[in-house]
């Protein structure tokens, strides 16, 4: 065996994985090869028998080949492995073992010698040690020399085994039939034709060339030239498509299809030539053949039998022909999408029957194809209309048409209703368990009376529960009195039992008991319908059912051989068995067979053990195999005849010898007798049983007596046997039918061995380079089997890092079972994203661009695609089905893969093609259209945005494309109804407001009011404009009291914008009814004050459980009622008072958090107190850190301050410092406490790299930023580790940015890449850097990454994220322009210097982008949006007028803004770019207002009302503007311009007088008043200062908020709290010094040092976060209040955490 082994390895070349990690496709021999070195158990000994028995046992064949009378045997179907080999014959993937010129053998270290001559093989004997030893010695030539000789003599000893005769023909060999894969098989009419040889080829006349000239080709000569010349009868005949066409119009070369279709010529050409589906549908009265169906099935099978089982046309067209019955599909479990979403196009360009003009050049193909297709419509549309049928008839040929429309009108079925989900309404299942409404019951029992009657009338206790309701009474009538009639439309579909379906045998038997006539005359009478139900085995019972109805009887005994059967059905014509094992039966065939014809269908069916092979193989026909088995048995033990009036009976022996010797020799055997027993049975079926039966009774015998080792031996005997035999088909050229009696003994094999093998490498080969053959052994053309389930789902196992390879090696047939098995088993794979982007990456790449029919079956993986994989797609664009399967698909996939796949479909949609196009245009092209770049998507116009509205609004998107789609529709149309408005929604909310109040007066008005306030409700920014006009402009609210409490709680969330004076003019009793819609709202302080002095007059706020009711009213509360309140009110209240926006005044907050810690009980309140521990002063913790450190496993999941965590962290140290140094992670949110010397114990101790990462992991989960101080340390520890390049991960983005920027320089490129990915993932850090850090930074990494040559591309940019803007100017001018314009919306997310601000203004007016300004239009502002205050006031000028609407203006305000309280603007500008943009947008409202005059054109000054300011800003406006307003408006918005920054000391003085001209004297304003002015107050004098009155912490908190004081004027502000308090300086509470803030420093020093200390340490947390403006010596003095014993102590005992509580204090 060995030497055996060696010579095979010498010839099998076995593929391998190369340094590409490619392999070459093995075959069969090879993949066995392969499994013989690797250990696999292969177990071919049943099929060795099997192969053996059909070499020298074959049995006799017949000389015809086409059965008939004279001819009852044929010869059977040639082997399909010839067939489908011959085509690799032409590749190099594999070369034939037993040709004796090979040049190309495997080397000696390719076999086993290799090891033997290593001595890794043990017990190798001394001969064969020699032997290789010979090898070894040999040149390649001289090898191929010595191989060369073997052959011939092996050649020579096997030819004469192999030359077996046929009695058909000298010389042919003609094989049994065999089962193989239907990618690799050979259709059924091949059996047809007959292999011919000739003995030199140059005397026959293959001059294919010729065959088109002549009239007439010889289909013998066809024959002929397709055995002998198959490579150039490949290229010259199947890749012709006019000579093949020609050819193949010849009946006798029909089998041309299946040589083609297991040939070498490619299949998607020849699909697209004759598999024409469309020309099929287009000329109905040219029937399909059986050939060309099996051809198209073979090649294209998944997309026909989707469009069979999909559409009843083409199902009904394609078997109106008889001989195609054998190729109908299962499509019981066929999905119900439909394969060609626009089938309807189709027929639809030659059935617009309103377009029929000239009649009479309507065909009858025309007419035959709309009648199949549109069978309803051509009813109504044709039929109906007698003026047209006439018009029609005057085409003689047209005659039959009148016939056909009396028919059709006779049974003209209903226009089919819109799809409506029964099952949603009607959920029986949960009747008896709920209250239905009667409604409900009467729907369902109208339209769903057979579901009804089972689950309600049939269910004893759903019936009662719903006979509770009185009003459904009616039930006992109906569900006792059910009328026939009724049932029977729902259960009767006679139409639908026309389609290939499964009807359950109760629903029929029920219509053929309650509707006999027409059961009778439909289904009997219909040859498809009886067909179609008999393919179900219960249904059996209607053979006779239709015979008893039917004039014709069934004969009864056994002559149904030579009488008529069931209409006409005469079994000797029709129940041709000699032809079933070419093809076989439709089911219903052979029902009838059975039924009719029992006697002849025993004898030749259940004796043909290959025919029942075959039946058995087909679910359909499963049921012959067990009925013959039954039949046999029962015949076998007893044949009863009766013999006398007793009824006894006599055993008849039924003798067989082979059976008897069987029994005789005590043989154990598992064969089927049936066929040898049969009278006339040949001898050579009789030995081949016996042989059979000895082979299985003799290994049952010797399985357990042979020794592993000999059995091992055998077992690979037996598989060299097979390699062998498998060489000896390929050399001869002849079949042994080796492939199909191995073929599922190799399958389960290698399923063994997957299963068990552990080694991927191992396995990896056998899917990569074994794939193919693998494939072709499978079932491909049934559900997936056992064995294949297992060998595709281990491709689901591939590691990440092999799996591009092993699927781009695969065949197609491969990809498809992976798909189909993904389908079905996705959820339970859970497979990894990046698994499947891998996945569906390979198949885009790989397997698309080869077979474009496969992108159906990718749906499900269409979620994992990734953008570049889409960008790389094939051009696919204008394949409906693509596009239709992409639509589909939208929903489940992110943002950026379905603007990938807008930015793919944008190649075929130019401009051009999108403006030229129908109106129809979003409809026909659907969800696609939606993610067009914008660039494409704005030149779609009103009329096709109006149409295709729907498609849009069930997208997402984005907020440009909404805006364009609201201007362009309602700026174009002036007459659109509510309807249509109802369709905007709130795109109406972005229109123009100039646009939207053209409707005023009209029906549509009021929807847009109702829209405009769902906008607000949900939280969009709407101009001015639209509020006051649509909301606010309305007679009712001049009297507020007057309003309804409905009313008032529709208007909640704008009564911020009605301002105070609405406030003011509600009553108590309004106020406290509407409460529950107001504490919601986001109020103001003063507005909130407002309401909560209102309802403090009706209701006690303070008494139990009211606070938390007041929402984010509570900002309302004043302090001073809140210091009175017990601890359980206040606890019970925090988590509403920290919740709402605004939140708590800093007095309001540190009231309440220094009167709770006050208690020693605030220890077991921490849950409730920690949403103010951030403003918690220290002073109030430290006494409390003994108890704290008690709790520690409650504190240390606490949100502490920095300095709170140092000082409970120091009594941890002092305390339990076995707990830092033994578990020093359990500390949680306390770590950003530890101090630097802890931190150094802790790496000392453990410094290895795991104990490092540990600490930093810690370190990068705290709550709040760690001190700087706490980094520092950090960064010099870690520079000791040597591993400090692998810790830089670890690190996290805060403390990695810490480190110097000359550190940073030394990072190597991988370094530098993971600090980019660190950033992106957390820019926050980045942007808290210094300008000058951001930019030394990102200038270290481009240059590290190589990012300084050439266009700053899109990938390098978005690679930096956050950090893409603060490149070098060289580089960001550079920046790709395509980029540039379709990513605007992502590049207003970002930060930018002033020097990019200016480069963006350039980029911006470049004809490749916008172009100069004086030519921009209304959709160029709405995508530059905010980006226009980045323009130079020059160039800003230049805009139209016309377009800078104040809408417009006021959008543009509104969207910086937005950007700027963002988390990337809030970050981004300094005090200098905050003011440049400010004067910036200062200058756009007031040149397009017309306030700078400068435009003789401008229009009349405008004075702004109280809610445009709240959407720009009040400093934008000239101070004559904001005096202007109207006494209520100014006074509505005093709050908003008192605390607007930008104000110039000019506007607070103009606006300070309408102050006084409203209020009076300063001396006059009330607290709330003065609440209000914020930084206004900064122009009253020293002496109106003093003339104030500051009794409250709000009023006083407002003007110590100001930083704007000069020194005379905050001593005269501290001298009027004193007075106004009547306090002196040592009563002020910390609460009432928190709200004076910069006012502080008007104490003089000597007022000062009287603080109560401990008063000022609880509020210089506050204090010290201000910039005061104090003298040094004021600074001394309240340093040393903090000195005080009982506040922090000598400064020589501060820790760092008071020096961070202190601020600025401390410097």
């Amino acid at each position: 065996m060995d030497y055996i082994k060696i010579a095979l390895q010498f010839g099998v070349r076995i593929p391998s994985l190369d340094e590409g990690e490619t392999c070459e496709q093995g075959d069969l021999k090879q993949l066995i090869m392969w499994g013989i070195n690797h250990n696999v158990s292969w177990s071919f000994t049943n099929s060795i028998i099997d192969i053996l028995l059909e070499i020298f046992l074959a049995p006799e064949q017949s000389l015809c080949t086409y059965p008939g009378p004279e001819c009852p045997n044929p010869a059977s179907v040639p082997s399909l492995r010839r067939v489908s080999e011959g085509q690799n014959d032409t590749d190099n993937n594999h070369d034939i073992l037993l040709k004796c010129d090979r040049q190309n053998l495997a080397t000696l270290n390719d076999t086993l010698c290799s090891d033997i001559l290593t001595g890794s093989r043990a017990g190798s004997t001394t001969s064969l040690l020699t032997f290789c030893q010979a090898l070894s010695s040999l040149s390649p030539d001289q090898v191929q020399q010595v191989w060369s000789n073997t052959c011939y003599i092996i050649q020579a000893l096997v030819s004469p085994f192999l030359s077996t005769s046929s009695g058909c023909s000298a010389g042919d060999t003609q094989p049994s039939p065999s089962l193989v894969p239907l990618s690799k098989s050979l259709p059924r009419s091949a059996a047809h034709r007959k292999p011919r040889e000739a003995q030199n080829l140059k005397q026959l006349a293959c001059n294919y060339s010729s065959w088109l000239e002549n009239k007439v080709v010889d289909s013998i000569l066809v024959t002929v030239c397709s055995d002998n010349e198959r490579e150039e009868f490949v290229k010259q005949v199947c890749n012709n498509t006019l000579l093949m066409r020609k050819l193949i119009s010849d009946q006798m070369n029909s089998w041309l299809y299946a040589y083609c279709a297991n040939s070498s010529a490619d299949p998607g050409y020849m699909v697209k030539q004759f598999c024409t589906y469309e020309q099929w549908l287009a000329q109905p009265s040219v029937l399909v053949g059986p050939s060309l169906l099996e051809f198209c099935m073979s090649l294209d099978n998944l997309k026909l039998t989707t469009l069979i089982c999909e559409h009843t046309g083409f199902f009904m067209f394609l078997f109106s022909n008889p001989e195609n019955a054998r190729f109908m599909p299962n499509c019981t479990n066929f999905p119900t999408s439909p394969p060609f979403p626009d089938m309807d196009s189709l027929m639809l360009d030659s059935c617009r029957y309103s377009e029929w003009r000239d009649i009479m050049q309507i065909t009858t193909d025309v007419l035959l194809q709309c009648i199949l297709l549109d069978q309803s419509g051509f009813a109504t549309e044709v039929c109906a209309n007698r003026t047209f049928l006439n018009s029609l008839l005057l085409n003689k040929g047209n005659d039959w048409l009148e016939n056909h429309c009396n028919t059709s009108l006779t049974f003209l079925l209903p226009e089919p209703m819109q799809p409506f989900s029964i099952t949603d309404w009607c959920d029986y299942h949960t009747w008896g368990d709920r209250q239905v409404d009667d409604s409900v019951i009467g729907f369902c029992w109208q339209n769903d009376r057979l579901a009804f009657q089972k689950n309600v009338c049939c269910r004893t206790s759903v019936f009662e529960k719903l006979l509770e309701n009185p009003l459904n009474k009616w039930l006992l009538s109906f569900c006792t009195d059910i009328d026939e009639r009724e049932v029977l439309p729902q259960v009767c579909k006679y139409s639908e039992w026309t389609r290939p379906i499964i009807v359950d045998m109760t629903d029929i038997a029920l219509c053929a008991e309650i509707d006999a006539a027409n059961f009778t005359s439909i289904v009997c009478t219909n040859h498809t319908v009886l067909q179609n139900l008999l393919a179900n085995q219960d249904n059996a019972w209607l053979i006779e059912h239709c015979a008893n109805y039917s004039s014709l009887r069934v004969p009864s005994g056994d002559g149904g051989g030579k009488g008529g059967g069931l209409n006409g059905f005469k079994p000797a014509d029709q129940c041709q068995y000699s032809n079933w094992s070419i093809s076989l039966p439709n089911a219903a065939l052979l029902t009838m067979c059975w039924e009719q014809d029992q006697s002849n269908f025993v004898s030749s069916v259940c004796s043909n053990t290959r025919l029942l092979l075959l039946l058995s193989r087909e679910t359909s026909s499963v049921w012959v195999s067990r009925m013959c088995t039954t039949y046999t048995n029962y015949t076998t033990n007893t044949t009863t005849t009766p013999t006398n009036t007793n009824n006894s009976t006599t055993a008849v022996p039924n003798f067989c010898l082979v059976r008897n010797l069987v029994k005789l020799f005590n043989w154990t055997c598992s064969a089927d007798f049936n066929s040898a027993c049969q009278p006339g049975a040949s001898q050579t079926m009789a030995v081949q049983m016996m042989v059979r039966c000895w082979a299985d009774s003799l290994r049952s015998r010797v399985e357990d007596l042979l020794p592993l080792p000999v059995a091992t031996v055998l077992d690979q005997a037996v598989s060299t046997t097979v390699v062998i035999l498998l060489a000896l088909e390929e050399v001869q050229n002849t079949s042994l039918l080796v492939t199909e009696n191995i073929r599922f003994d190799v399958l389960a094999s290698v399923v063994r061995y997957l299963k068990s093998e552990n080694n991927f490498e191992k396995k990896r080969v056998l899917l990569q380079c074994f794939g193919t053959v693998l494939t072709s052994l499978m079932q491909t053309t049934r559900d997936v089997t056992r064995e294949e389930f297992v060998v595709i789902k281990e491709y689901f196992s591939i590691p990440l890092s092999s799996l591009r390879s092993v699927l781009s090696a695969a065949d197609i047939t491969t990809i498809r079972m992976i798909l189909q098995y993904y389908s079905r088993k996705k959820d339970t794979l859970q497979l990894p994203y990046e698994y499947l982007s891998t996945m569906v990456s390979v198949l885009l790449q790989t397997h698309l661009v080869q077979d474009t029919s496969l992108f159906p079956e990718l749906a499900p993986l269409l979620a994992s695609v990734s953008p570049a994989d889409v960008q790389a797609l094939t051009s696919l664009q204008n394949n409906s089905i693509v596009r239709e399967t992409i639509n589909r698909n939208l929903q489940g996939m992110t943002l950026d893969q379905r603007q990938a796949f807008g930015l793919w479909y944008s190649k075929v949609m130019p401009p051009s093609s999108i403006i030229t196009g129908q109106q129809s245009l979003i409809r026909d092209t659907g969800n696609l259209i939606a993610y067009l770049p914008f660039y494409n998507f704005q030149h779609l116009t009103s009329a096709q945005l109006l149409d295709g509205l729907d498609v849009l609004q069930r997208n997402k998107l984005s907020s440009l494309k909404q805006e364009f789609i609201a201007r362009s529709i309602i700026g174009t149309y002036r007459n659109l109804t509510a309807q249509d408005f109802t369709r905007l929604h709130n795109l109406t909310c972005l229109a123009d407001p100039k646009d939207l109040l053209v409707y005023k007066g009209t029906e549509a008005f009021s929807v847009i009011r109702d829209i405009v306030m769902n906008c607000t409700h949900e939280g969009l920014f709407l101009p001015s404009q639209l509020i006051s006009n649509f909301l606010l402009n309305s007679t009712e609210l001049q009297v507020p009291s007057l309003l309804s409490l409905g009313r008032l709680s529709e208007l909640a969330p704008f009564l911020p914008s009605l301002g105070v004076t609405f406030l003011q003019g509600l009553t108590p009793p309004q106020l406290l009814a509407a409460l529950p819609a107001l504490k919601s709202v986001s109020f103001t302080p003063a507005q909130a004050s407002i309401i909560i002095d209102k309802l403090s007059s009706v209701t006690r706020l303070t008494s139990p459980g009211q606070l938390q009711e007041l929402g984010s009213l509570i900002v309302g509360i004043r302090t001073e009622n809140l210091l009175p309140l017990m601890s359980d009110i206040l606890l019970s209240s925090l988590p509403v008072m920290v919740q709402n926006t605004p939140g708590l005044s800093p007095p309001q907050a540190n009231a309440i958090a220094t009167k709770l810690w006050g208690f020693s009980e605030v220890v077991g309140w921490l849950d409730e107190v920690q949403p103010l521990l951030y403003c918690t002063p220290l002073v109030s913790v430290l006494p409390r850190t003994r108890l704290l450190v008690n709790n520690i496993t409650s504190v240390s999941k606490k949100q502490w301050n920095t300095q709170q965590a140092k000082a409970i962290f120091r009594e941890v140290l002092n305390t339990k410092p076995n707990l830092v140094t033994q578990n020093f992670v359990s500390l949680g949110t306390l770590g950003q406490g530890v101090s630097c010397k802890v931190l150094q114990e802790r790496f000392q101790a453990d410094s290895s790299p795991s104990a490092v990462r540990q600490i930093l992991a810690f370190l990068r989960q705290q709550p709040r930023l760690l001190h700087t101080s706490l980094k520092k340390c950090l960064i010099e520890m870690l520079y000791r580790f040597e591993f400090l390049s692998e810790l830089l991960q670890d690190l996290g983005a805060e403390v990695a940015l810490s480190m110097p920027v000359s550190n940073v320089k030394k990072f190597s490129r991988d370094m530098m890449d993971t600090l980019r990915k660190m950033i992106i993932r957390d820019p926050r850090h980045f942007l808290l850097l210094s300008r000058t850090k951001q930019e030394l930074l990102v200038d270290k990494i481009m240059q590290r990454m190589d990012m300084y040559t050439g266009v700053f591309t899109e990938e390098e940019f978005r690679s930096l994220g956050i950090m893409a803007p603060f490149v070098a100017d060289e580089v960001f001018i550079q920046l790709d322009r395509s980029f540039f314009v379709n990513s605007l919306a992502y590049l207003r997310g970002l930060c930018y210097s002033s020097r990019k601000m200016d480069i963006m203004a350039l980029i911006l007016q470049e004809p490749a982008i916008f172009g100069p300004i004086k030519d921009w239009n209304q959709t160029t502002l709405i995508q530059v949006d905010w980006f226009l205050f980045f323009l130079p006031s020059s160039k800003v000028q230049e805009i139209s007028l016309a377009l800078m609407t104040v809408g417009l203006i006021e959008k543009l305000f509104m969207s910086q803004r937005q950007w700027e309280r963002g988390g990337v603007g809030s970050l981004c500008l300094n005090k200098n770019e905050k003011a440049n943009m400010f004067e910036k947008q200062q200058f756009v409202l007031q040149f397009f207002l017309g306030f700078l005059k400068i435009n003789p054109l401008s229009p009349t000054l405008m004075v702004p009302t109280c809610e445009i300011l709240h959407t720009t800003a009040p400093a934008a406006w000239t101070s004559n503007s904001l005096t202007s307003m109207s006494a209520s408006s100014f006074s509505s918005c005093l709050e908003l311009m008192g605390k607007d920054l930008f104000l110039a000391s000019f506007q607070r003085s103009q606006v300070l007088k309408k102050v006084k001209q409203i209020y009076g004297p300063v001396s006059s304003l009330s607290q709330s008043v003065i609440s209000q002015l914020g930084v206004i107050a900064a122009e009253l004098t020293p002496e109106e200062l003093s003339s104030l009155r500051l009794m409250e912490r709000r009023s006083i908190a407002a003007l110590g908020a100001v930083s704007a004081w000069s020194n005379r004027q905050l001593t005269a502000l501290f001298s009027t709290v004193l007075n106004s308090t009547k306090q002196n300086p040592s009563q002020l509470d910390s609460s009432t010094l928190v709200a004076m803030g910069y006012i502080v420093c008007g104490a003089r020093p000597t007022e000062m040092n009287s603080f109560n200390p401990v008063e000022f340490s609880k509020a210089v947390l506050w204090l010290g976060q201000l910039t005061l403006p104090c003298s040094e010596e004021q600074l001394g003095v309240l340093v040393g209040l903090l000195t005080n014993s009982l506040a922090f102590g000598p400064i020589s005992s501060w820790g760092t955490d008071v020096f961070i509580e202190i601020g600025i204090l401390c410097f």
